[in-house]
């Protein structure tokens, strides 16, 4: 009889592991009150001051355009005794692979068998209302004004601060007037986002409905993991998720994210739904042979045209529609197969035997 060998805390594992939400008491979130600084230098003085050495330094990645990443098979690198080791999606694909208990178990519950990663921004939380607050509440302080065009709005959510200074809004010229722009706009991010308490409308009743399947699931994001784990309490939606990766797990590209969260859940990538609202995770997801269910709102229709479901809310969604984007999927899915040319029988010939 196969064996199956239970993966525990103190058993090695083949891949690196990240801390998990669980493995230190949760501090609150502090409410920061930053002074105006001159330099990069002296905010993150204050910071250390202050004992918040933990909050993500400024400018933080919340107005960074981040990479996709996992393009032909990139994926981790650790090190071991006898050398580095890469860690890539096919790797974690064949060492994730289902043991004997769990084939009996996700045989009888196959709903259990999958893994869902849900991006921050835009899926669990209306992040494009904070930044637009931010950017709007940092040009009153400056005593300038916003454009309302369509792609100067579109440039302002999903570009990065500096490009948008220097580019767009031509607010910034100097390097100082640059990092006091971007320091005091994610000061302001950061304000608003000890405010929030409301996560996307039905989320909770989508959660309900994975939860009581038995189907795990995490949340990936690039804010700091206390600050993270106070607004999924705030939300009360902490109790829903097994699995939460932030700065901290220091994940490169938005793809890395993916396969941690995917790491954490012990799911094979190949298993795991990610739910996007961007293109670019949309192609993260697939990249990491994760399927991908992306929330029309924050981009149209036509630019997630990519992802295996697309809905514009989550009541839309049922348990049954994860099934069914596996429906097609076998254990030698996409492999190369001969074809078979069905030879069809030789006729019989027919005599006639005559008697005499």
């Amino acid at each position: 009889m196969e064996s199956c060998s239970f993966r525990t805390a103190t058993s090695p594992s083949p891949f690196p592991s990240a801390p998990s939400s669980s493995s230190s008491p949760r501090a609150p979130c502090p409410s920061l009150r930053f002074a105006r600084a001159r330099n990069g230098r002296q905010m993150r003085m204050r910071r250390m001051a202050s004992g918040f050495d933990a909050f993500p330094p400024l400018p933080g990645k919340v107005f960074v355009e981040e990479t996709i990443g996992a393009e032909y098979g990139e994926g981790f690198e650790t090190f071991r005794m006898d050398g580095p080791l890469n860690i890539d999606v096919d790797y974690l694909n064949e060492k994730l692979q289902e043991c004997f208990l769990q084939r009996i178990r996700h045989a009888m519950k196959p709903d259990e068998a999958f893994g869902l990663i849900f991006s921050w921004d835009n899926v669990i939380a209306d992040t494009d209302s904070l930044k637009l607050d931010a950017w709007r509440q940092l040009a009153l302080e400056e005593g300038k004004d916003i454009p309302t065009a369509a792609h100067i709005q579109k440039s302002i959510l999903h570009g990065a601060a500096d490009h948008v200074l220097r580019k767009v809004l031509y607010w910034a010229k100097e390097d100082d007037q640059m990092e006091r722009l971007k320091a005091r706009l994610i000061e302001l991010y950061y304000e608003s986002l000890f405010k929030l308490d409301t996560p996307v409308e039905g989320l909770r009743e989508w959660l309900d409905a994975v939860r009581t399947a038995g189907i795990p699931c995490a949340v990936a994001s690039s804010l700091d993991r206390r600050c993270m784990v106070e607004a999924l309490d705030r939300m009360a939606l902490s109790k829903y998720f097994k699995a939460i990766v932030t700065d901290e797990d220091d994940m490169e590209s938005i793809a890395h994210r993916f396969l941690s969260a995917a790491v954490k859940l012990d799911r094979k990538p190949s298993k795991c739904i990610v739910f996007e609202d961007d293109p670019r995770g949309v192609t993260a997801a697939h990249n990491c042979t994760m399927m991908a269910v992306s929330l029309i709102g924050a981009h149209p229709a036509y630019e997630l045209e990519q992802a295996d479901l697309a809905v514009a809310r989550y009541s839309e969604l049922s348990v049954i529609n994860l099934r069914r984007m596996f429906a097609h999927k076998g254990l030698s899915f996409m492999d190369m197969q001969k074809q078979i040319i069905e030879r069809s029988p030789p006729k019989r010939k027919l005599t006639v035997d005559t008697i005499f």
